[in-house]
């Protein structure tokens, strides 16, 4: 919390409790120490709740940042090769449930969520990339409400960059709420896997709260969305 106590500005910090207990946090992204510095403010002026985040595996077989990972109970997801490949010679085999699942899983359980649906670091000072529909998934299945966590920075209000560290921003959103969404998401989710219309509408749904969410995301962050809606993006005949 050193850094955070010298170099951030929290706004927002009341919505942290207007979620209930399990909450899915989103979060832009820019570099890699806001991934240790935000989401340990987070769990400060959480009074110490941990967030389980969605991680790439390989993080959490380097030393000692490897521990430090284990301590949040991550969400660890296989997709990626180590471009080490002393730790990719030590690749874990991937869990049978996927990463969606085990995320409602845990929420379901009562355990935040902590999530980068950009999926990398975006140093692009003006625009956030597209979200990855995984988070518009999860919400939906699980029923939790979603915070949205903006990050931004003085370097970028000022000069146009992204810093590697320096003075930040950081604007807690307003829960969002898609519980009528969820109904509709969750009546679609038969035993099996469902006819190829419901997982195409599955798909849809997931991708509008995708998109709402990183509209929010944008506002927060200082940032644009520049994605068009994916209203259209689905249709039938």
């Amino acid at each position: 919390m050193l850094p955070n106590f010298l170099l951030t500005r929290t706004y927002g910090l009341e919505n942290l409790s207007g979620a209930g207990s399990a909450s899915i946090y989103v979060f832009n992204h820019n570099n890699s120490l806001e991934a240790l510095m935000v989401p340990a403010l987070l769990m400060y002026h959480l009074g110490g709740s941990s967030i389980s985040f969605v991680i790439d595996w390989m993080y959490g077989k380097v030393p000692i940042l490897g521990s430090l990972m284990n301590m949040i109970d991550p969400v660890y997801v296989y997709h990626k090769r180590s471009t080490l490949s002393w730790i990719e010679a030590i690749r874990p085999l991937a869990p049978s449930t996927g990463t969606i699942e085990r995320c409602a899983e845990k929420l379901l359980a009562g355990c935040s969520i902590g999530i980068f649906p950009e999926g990398k670091r975006n140093r692009d000072p003006e625009s956030l990339v597209r979200g990855r529909s995984g988070v518009g998934h999860i919400a939906l299945q699980s029923g939790a409400p979603v915070i949205a966590v903006g990050i931004d920075f003085i370097s970028r209000i000022n000069r146009g960059k992204i810093p590697m560290l320096g003075r930040t921003i950081v604007r807690i959103g307003q829960p969002m709420m898609f519980l009528q969404q969820s109904e509709r998401y969750r009546a679609m989710m038969p035993s099996v896997s469902g006819t190829s219309r419901q997982h195409s509408e599955r798909n849809r749904m997931a991708a509008e709260v995708t998109h709402e969410i990183m509209l929010c995301l944008a506002e927060l962050s200082g940032k644009r969305y520049r994605e068009p809606s994916p209203r259209n993006r689905y249709s039938f005949s």
